[in-house]
């Protein structure tokens, strides 16, 4: 079941001129410890940083609260499966969000998908509710 779809695209450039004034200060305010050094094994870590900031854009648009209500930057963190596939990580007043939309008895996943082609990034979000899986052997009704 679909909670919610978010898309944004970012211009790279805008995020160039970002750490040229700004440096760590624009960096450590939006971005995680894991963003950052993905970013900063890039020849071009601007791209990288435009795609998770697409991406943070898209998800607090699927959440339906943009950067307000607790919302911040730092609350949404692009992460990778071992397969490179790109998922979000809530925390703080995201994730009080999201857990506000899952119906009980499910749990929240946040697919993404981001490109770039310079001097634009982008990224899509959708954040779906799938049912809640219980281990074998453990009663439906002990499942947290």
């Amino acid at each position: 079941m679909i909670i919610g779809i978010g898309t944004d695209l970012c211009d790279i450039r805008r995020i160039e001129k970002s750490l040229k004034r700004f440096g760590r200060r624009f960096v450590e305010r939006l971005y995680g410890e894991n963003e950052q050094a993905k970013a900063e094994r890039r020849p071009s870590p601007a791209s990288s940083y435009a795609q998770s900031f697409a991406a943070k854009e898209a998800c607090a648009k699927a959440l339906g609260t943009g950067f307000r209500d607790g919302v911040f930057w730092r609350d949404m963190v692009v992460a990778n499966h071992p397969t490179g596939q790109p998922f979000m990580v809530l925390s703080g007043g995201a994730k009080v969000r999201l857990d506000s939309l899952v119906p009980v008895g499910m749990e929240a996943r946040i697919d993404v998908s981001q490109s770039d082609e310079y001097p634009m990034a982008q990224a899509v979000v959708v954040i779906s509710a799938v049912p809640l899986v219980v281990p074998p052997g453990v009663p439906q009704t002990e499942a947290p």
